[in-house]
This record gives C-alpha cells, sequence and structure tokens, in this order.
C-alpha cells in the first residue's frame, strides 16, 4: 500500500468525522439559513465545516489542491487535490433529517483514491482506499449480487431532476421495472447500494463534491459507479451507481432522450 496515500487517507477519515462533529452543533436547532445563487440552501455549518476541513488537510498537506462547495478551489503541485462537501444533504440538516453527510474525496494524478462519507447524526461513516476494500466503520462491506431488474430496489432523489433532463419517461420506465423504489437523496442512496441493501442509485443535478468521495466506496465494494453514457465524468450531471451486474441495464434505459 502506498504509504503517501494511507497517510492522507486516515487524515481524512479524522477530519471529515471533526468537521462533522461541528456541523451537529447546528443540526436540529433552527439555523439560519441562506440562499446562492443556484437557490441551494447553505448555513454556517456548512461554512464552518469547510473552513475546519480545509484549514486542517492543508496544514498537514500544503502542497495538496483543494476544492469545496462552499469557498472554491485552490491549486496545488503535490499531484494530490481533495473534493470535499461538508454538508451534502443540507436541504435535510436544515429540516432535521439525519440523513446528511460530510464527503471527502482525494485524487491522485486525476485519479480518485479516497473517499469518506461520515454521517454524524446515525454516527456511521464510510470510507474506502483503492486496494483496501470499502468499510462501513470496522466492517468490510460489498454491493448486492441481484441480477435481475425485477428483484431490484432502485434508489434516487427527486423525480424532478429526471424532469428537468427530460429523461423522466425513461426514468419511470426504470422504475416500473424494479422491485422497490426508494427516494433516498444525495449521497445516502450510493452508501447503501455499496453496503449491498440496495442495487441501484440514480441521480441528476450533481456537481464534483457531490460524488468524488462517493465513487471510491462503490468501486471498492465491487460496484460501478459513473456517468449516464458509461464514463466517469466528474463535470457531469448526471450519475448511477449500481452493484456492476445491473450497470449496462440501467445505461440502456437512461441513455436515450435526456440533455446534459
Amino acid at each position: 500500500m502506498n504509504a503517501d496515500w494511507r497517510t492522507r487517507y486516515d487524515a481524512g477519515i479524522e477530519a471529515a468525522q471533526k468537521a462533522g462533529e461541528l456541523a451537529m452543533q447546528w443540526f436540529d436547532a433552527d439555523v439560519a439559513v441562506q440562499w446562492k445563487a443556484d437557490e441551494s440552501p447553505v448555513t454556517i455549518a456548512d461554512q464552518s465545516s469547510e473552513k475546519l476541513l480545509r484549514e486542517t488537510l492543508l496544514s498537514h498537506f500544503p502542497n495538496d489542491g483543494f476544492l469545496g462547495e462552499e469557498y472554491g478551489a485552490q491549486p496545488g503541485t503535490s499531484g494530490y487535490r481533495w473534493i470535499i462537501d461538508p454538508i451534502d444533504g443540507t436541504r435535510s440538516f436544515v429540516r432535521g433529517v439525519p440523513l446528511w453527510g460530510t464527503l471527502v474525496g482525494l485524487e491522485y494524478q486525476e485519479e480518485l483514491i479516497a473517499g469518506i462519507c461520515c454521517i454524524p447524526a446515525i454516527k456511521q461513516t464510510y470510507r474506502a482506499l483503492r486496494g483496501d476494500g470499502a468499510y462501513r466503520d470496522s466492517r468490510r462491506i460489498r454491493v448486492s449480487d441481484v441480477a435481475d431488474l425485477s428483484h431490484a430496489h432502485l434508489y434516487y432523489s427527486s423525480i424532478g431532476w429526471f424532469k428537468k433532463a427530460n429523461a423522466e419517461a425513461n426514468f419511470l420506465s426504470l422504475y416500473h421495472q424494479t422491485e422497490r423504489q426508494r427516494g433516498f437523496g444525495d449521497f445516502y442512496g450510493f452508501v447503501l447500494v455499496a453496503q449491498g441493501a440496495g442495487d441501484v442509485m440514480v441521480e441528476h443535478g450533481v456537481h464534483a463534491w457531490d460524488i468524488a468521495a462517493l465513487i471510491p466506496i462503490v468501486e471498492e465494494a465491487g460496484g460501478k459507479m459513473t456517468a449516464w453514457d458509461g464514463t466517469i465524468d466528474l463535470e457531469r450531471p448526471d450519475v448511477i451507481a449500481t452493484n456492476g451486474v445491473l450497470h449496462d441495464k440501467i445505461l440502456a434505459h437512461l441513455a436515450a432522450g435526456f440533455s446534459r
């Protein structure tokens, strides 16, 4: 195992958990909400947690690059880049729903090598390092082996996103062929696929910081996570995660008729 990868991975886990603990100070506490230009919410918890992550990680690794949702990009020279979302699921956070997470992804030479997803309100941490497997806390996790759509559990965030992408009909066709469907939005549907609790997570409207931490977790658990055209592209707004077995079937449903 690459020692530099491991050192950063361990530091990322510790930083994510501390940032999540900090955000808990404002959770379920009638926190003030501001609205950004894209009509997404932001709170002092988002801002404070990102500052903690940025200061902590860059104090240990000052030559690393950094991209955060709230304070943007900072270039680096080491070949490493941290990609973080201090609170993924701010809409849940501000309404007292415990399914929000602190996401920390790590790239090396543009390859995603590690991902951490800390869920402070339910005291769980999902994590993965390339070549080391995926874990929920200390328990190794793995995707399901479901191979038939009629037995699959499908997760998604909001049908409204598919309507905006001109893919509502495609999504609903897929929806009706699966056994169960649940609206586990944001990061949560992805980690459920990674642990084998679900088989497919389909999403639209994401940014790099929403998915960078999740790709290593899903892939190290044996699954597959791509854009709707089958590529891995952090700049695309569309993404799916599956157990791998179902991936091509899902792509076929989504491939026609959507717009970026």
